[in-house]
């Protein structure tokens, strides 16, 4: 049995094409992902993953739309979000797939 910690990866990515990971692969991303009030990700759209939120605990806004613990929220390939942290102790679990490096685009798609 092999053990890790969350804080020693790299803002909570532990499977995927980089390092740190627990698992070292090209087909899937997973983080799990703690913020504080305030924190925030400018508009950006993927060409390639689908990318599935949950929110375990907290409030964030995805464009302009709240969600809390139990949403899941599923950004398509050409979708743009952007992010909001609403509340200290936000924690969300991110899945993208497949997981494809530099596939984060800022602002919508043309």
């Amino acid at each position: 049995m092999r053990t890790a910690k969350l804080e020693d990866m790299v803002k909570g990515w532990f499977i995927g094409d980089f390092e740190p990971s627990l698992c070292r692969t090209e087909d899937v991303e997973v983080a799990v992902k703690r913020y504080r009030r305030g924190d925030s990700e400018a508009l950006h759209h993927h060409k390639i993953a689908t990318e599935y939120t949950v929110i375990i605990a907290g409030r964030v806004a995805m464009n302009g739309v709240e969600y809390a613990a139990g949403d899941i929220v599923v950004m398509e390939p050409g979708e743009a979000t952007d992010f909001a942290c609403l509340e200290d102790g936000t924690v969300n679990v991110v899945v993208k797939l497949p997981g494809a490096s530099d596939d984060k685009y800022p602002g919508s798609p043309p």
